[in-house]
């Protein structure tokens, strides 16, 4: 089997196991966040931060949404993690200094997930319990299992 064809099937199957209810609800906690007078902060790392760059655009233009991607500023991220790498105190978090609140939600948009034990973006999980504490919403959180191997294409 080709890798394209393999790609497309494995496609089929993931979005056949989506439950439109559960879409219809991340739009209904969207547009309350919109109500609300809230901010979505969409966080993602690796190709994920890119997607949640585009996603701010759309959330932005499209639905009318303030909305963020802590990654999309550079400067303080790389500040951040100078600060890290230096052994000093620092939150990994740069949209943690936005005052998040109940009236805000988070966007999670991870391949690996995030898993303490073994250190897979524990950032996301001091977010969300963040976002816990302060009553904002967790939207959505699409990763990969740690169950689910990551596939290479073969070489022709």
């Amino acid at each position: 089997m080709s890798y394209s064809i393999q790609h497309l099937k494995e496609t089929a199957e993931i979005v056949a196991k989506i439950n439109p209810e559960d879409c219809e609800k991340c739009v209904r906690e969207l547009v309350g966040v919109r109500t609300r007078g809230g901010r979505l902060f969409i966080l993602g790392v690796g190709g994920s931060a890119a997607n949640a760059s585009h996603a701010v655009n759309d959330f932005r233009k499209i639905a009318g949404l303030e909305c963020y991607a802590p990654t999309d500023n550079v400067s303080e991220l790389t500040a951040r993690h100078q600060r890290r790498r230096l052994g000093q105190p620092c939150s990994s978090s740069g949209w943690r200094g936005s005052k998040l609140n109940s009236k805000d939600a988070l966007l999670i948009l991870s391949v690996g997930g995030g898993n303490l034990e073994k250190n897979v973006s524990p950032g996301f999980i001091s977010a969300i319990q963040l976002a816990k504490q302060v009553g904002a919403r967790v939207i959505a959180s699409s990763a990969r299992t740690a169950a689910t191997p990551r596939r290479r294409p073969t070489p022709a």
